[in-house]
């Protein structure tokens, strides 16, 4: 098998080589950065949220990300439209189901866009995740108030049931399919200044599947490769403002065997 450092490196080399059309439906808060990330990173975005074209930019793609971070009743159309047009045609999906649990319509959102389409990953904080089973679980906003050890067990049942895979992102992120779990370790405090962070960890996300088809390699490795970006950056950014630039100059920067060299990817029980 395959080691996931190597995966890594190997996922990284295939974005860059094969420049993977990435389709957002993503929020006004992170279009840009987002753009900007993938670039970066060797990937192609579009941001396309109109419902008179997503069918037919989603047919080019090779990953779908879906984000109800500024959520309204047409875009959640449009986010169906693409993503039954996805998945008719088994392109990847990743949901980033942002404060979901917050408010009834961002958890309506979530869980309908689970029922109606195949996704490959959905990704959150402890939290968004824990509220997509749970009716009792409420969030702070778009902030998790509940660690990912908290949300663990149920991400392990979660995942099961949906026949997805789960990412809990926080200090060391989560990756479950149901039966095994992955731990990634790579990251910096500053990320948490960064609006949209865990956004765009989603976008890498979306990059890797579209040149990976284990959803759960590509996942952890994405998230890998995020993190180390993060711990780069921080080597010479010491506030929000110039770590976020770092952070974008590491997603274009670090190599292959770099990643090889420096992610932090653990298979656990």
């Amino acid at each position: 098998m395959t080691r996931l450092a190597d995966k890594a490196a190997q996922n990284l080399a295939a974005v860059r080589e094969k420049k993977p059309l990435i389709h957002n439906i993503t929020n006004f808060v992170v279009m840009n950065y987002t753009a900007n990330a993938l670039l970066a990173m060797g990937a192609s975005p579009v941001m396309a949220h109109s419902q008179g074209e997503v069918e037919e930019m989603v047919a080019f793609a090779g990953a779908l990300v879906i984000n109800i971070g500024t959520l309204e009743d047409d875009w959640l159309t449009s986010m169906i439209k693409a993503g039954k047009k996805a998945s008719q045609q088994k392109t990847p999906i990743i949901l980033d189901p942002v404060g979901s649990g917050a408010t009834t319509l961002r958890t309506y959102a979530a869980k309908k866009i689970i029922a109606e389409t195949r996704l490959s990953v959905i990704r959150g904080n402890a939290s968004e995740i824990l509220s997509l089973r749970n009716e009792d679980s409420q969030t702070k906003g778009v902030d998790s108030i509940h660690s990912v050890d908290d949300a663990a067990q149920t991400a392990k049942v979660l995942a099961e049931e949906l026949k997805t895979t789960l990412a809990i992102t926080g200090p060391v992120d989560l990756v479950t399919d149901g039966k095994r779990v992955i731990r990634v370790a790579n990251g910096h405090p500053l990320m948490g200044y960064v609006t949209g962070s865990g956004c765009t960890a989603t976008a890498t996300i979306g990059a890797f599947l579209a040149v990976d088809q284990n959803p759960l390699s590509a996942t952890a490795t994405a998230l890998a490769f995020f993190g180390l970006a993060g711990e780069v950056a921080g080597q010479k950014a010491h506030a929000p403002g110039t770590f976020m630039i770092r952070m974008l100059d590491a997603l274009y920067t670090i190599s292959p065997e770099e990643l090889n060299a420096g992610c932090q990817i653990e298979e656990s029980n």
